[in-house]
């Protein structure tokens, strides 16, 4: 048995029965949709059509949510239906970043994520779910698409029919009839956010006063991409011709019909704002104030004294607490946090990276009782354990934006030595830093210098591949787009690549072994550390999903 949906876009009037009938079945509050119409209007006068699609979840066979749902507040039912249990969430917006068709919300009453759930307690007592009833057109079909009877399974069998994203392979299980890439590729058409009732958008969570703010601008260089795709190109060619056809119409070189967005569900914002940056900052200090010594002692490449030791233990326990602060912070339901360690779904990486940071501390906290009490006969081996597992902090929320089907992006397979090379730069900036106001030997400033320079320069490298490696879909190459020719080039070029990368190697080079000019290397490179995560973090949020 599996569950599906059919939109006939044949049959479809546009008139949001549907959606007044699951806000009603479901009291979804104003602001916020689990089944909307979104409308398109394509041509010119007089040849002119008005496109409705009806957009919701879209109950993936393989669905991304519920793998990234770190406490399986989101979960399958034996009907393929995915379901949420509100009571079990943390609000951390995994899943929402996951989720391709931009079908999950946070409720802003119970601040716990919420989306279609098919109206499951109906399909329990054999009706239909509210919108399949309520449609004037039937232009809505429900049912199981195993069963071989059901008007379902017929209608999948005679029609040719469409689904949205079918490259994130997550087998969706809505489908539609007569569909027209103008209105089921959201990049497409530009989105505004200024639809009829927007201004009624109350956001997600802690972002919400901002939602109105995070529209697209005029400056945007993706709006600026989709406005021209309004003038020059169909969203059918876009779609056929991938990223190549996109960066055409982007110079000009494409002419085409014109296909505007005139109605869709309010913009949500950022989900993931400065506090997610803010702890991927954190951790790779934690991870390497911890490793830089322990590299040294291992290595025999410098002997850290026992004072830079301490610093390198209470850096590391000290920022990994201002992680979880943060970690915190950014859920809509703190006082959940909890859930994650005891209510844990082993396939997120959220899950992981909780008991990955708990063991750290653990580890760093035993290496510091160590020193103390000096039991040497435990420390080599301890410090091999905790270098070996200092980089899983460092690393694991490179995997969790991998699970974040959503975000193109953060599929790049670099990211993950993109913030492990992060941690050893802060690892060595932050002794730079220190190196003003305590003694260190010459030795242990010249590893310093060596380590910031071969990360450094690992950093260069890693970035350009990042951005000019092939990417397979339009929505990566719009972000690479955004970050070197957009809204966020002059932080890129400026703070990532001038203060965080070239002044600080051209400060080594001039500065020798200066404390002043260590401590200025060192803080250039933790605010170019800063500023590239922060790019990464949101420039891929910018991209429409609906």
């Amino acid at each position: 048995m599996k569950y599906g949906f059919v939109i006939d876009n044949r049959k479809c009037i546009g008139c949001h029965a549907c959606t007044t009938a699951c806000k009603s079945e479901h009291d979804v509050p104003v602001g916020v949709n689990r089944t909307w119409v979104k409308q398109v209007e394509k041509g010119e006068f007089p040849n002119t059509r008005r496109l409705f699609s009806v957009m919701r979840c879209n109950h993936c066979t393989d669905a991304p949510c519920v793998e990234i749902c770190p406490t399986e507040s989101l979960y399958f039912r034996d009907d393929g239906i995915v379901d949420f249990d509100k009571d079990r969430c943390i609000g951390c917006k995994s899943c929402m970043q996951a989720c391709p068709y931009d079908a999950l919300y946070i409720d802003p009453e119970t601040h716990t994520a919420a989306k279609c759930n098919y109206c499951a307690h109906r399909v329990d007592v054999g009706l239909e779910p509210a919108c399949v009833n309520v449609c004037p057109e039937q232009a809505i079909i429900s049912g199981d698409m195993e069963d071989s009877t059901s008007e379902i399974a017929q209608l999948l069998a005679r029609q040719q029919v469409s689904v949205r994203k079918q490259e994130k392979g997550t087998v969706p299980n809505l489908f539609y009839i007569d569909a027209d890439d103008s209105s089921l590729v959201p990049t497409a058409t530009p989105r505004t956010g200024e639809y009829l009732w927007s201004q009624q958008a109350t956001g997600v969570g802690h972002f919400a006063k901002e939602a109105e703010k995070m529209a697209f601008s005029n400056g945007d260089v993706v709006t600026a991409l989709l406005e021209i795709n309004k003038q020059y190109s169909t969203a059918g060619e876009i779609a056929q011709n991938g990223p190549q056809k996109s960066i055409d119409v982007l110079m000009g070189k494409d002419m085409g019909k014109e296909a505007r967005r005139v109605y869709d569900t309010p913009d949500k914002g950022i989900l993931w704002g400065w506090e997610v940056s803010a702890y991927v900052w954190t951790k790779a200090i934690a991870a390497g104030a911890v490793m830089i010594p322990l590299l040294a002692m291992i290595f025999g490449w410098a002997n850290p004294t026992t004072a830079t030791e301490w610093w390198g233990y209470g850096l590391g326990l000290g920022f990994l607490t201002l992680t979880g602060i943060l970690l915190i912070m950014d859920l809509d339901q703190p006082k959940r946090f909890f859930y994650v360690l005891l209510r844990p779904h082993w396939n997120s990486w959220l899950v992981k990276g909780g008991y990955t940071i708990t063991l750290f501390g653990l580890l760093v906290t035993a290496l510091a009782a160590t020193l103390y009490f000096d039991w040497n006969a435990l420390k080599f081996g301890l410090n091999v354990v905790t270098v070996l597992t200092a980089g899983l902090p460092a690393v694991y929320t490179a995997f969790l934006f991998g699970q974040a089907k959503g975000r193109d992006f953060w599929q790049s397979p670099s990211l993950a030595l993109h913030m492990l090379v992060h941690a050893l730069m802060a690892g060595a900036a932050v002794f730079m830093i220190i190196a003003l106001f305590t003694t260190t030997s010459v030795e242990w400033t010249s590893y310093l210098k060596w380590v910031l320079y071969a990360s450094i320069g690992l950093n260069l490298l890693t970035i350009l591949f990042e951005l000019t490696a092939t990417h397979p879909t339009a929505d990566a190459k719009y972000t690479v787009t955004m970050i070197t020719k957009g809204r966020y080039s002059k932080l890129f070029y400026g703070g990532v690549l001038l203060v965080g990368n070239l002044l600080p190697i051209l400060l080594l080079a001039i500065g020798g072994g200066s404390g002043v000019m260590l401590a200025a290397t060192g803080i250039a490179v933790l605010i170019g550390i800063y500023a590239t995560e922060h790019i990464w973090v949101e420039a891929p949020q910018r991209i429409p999903l609906t």
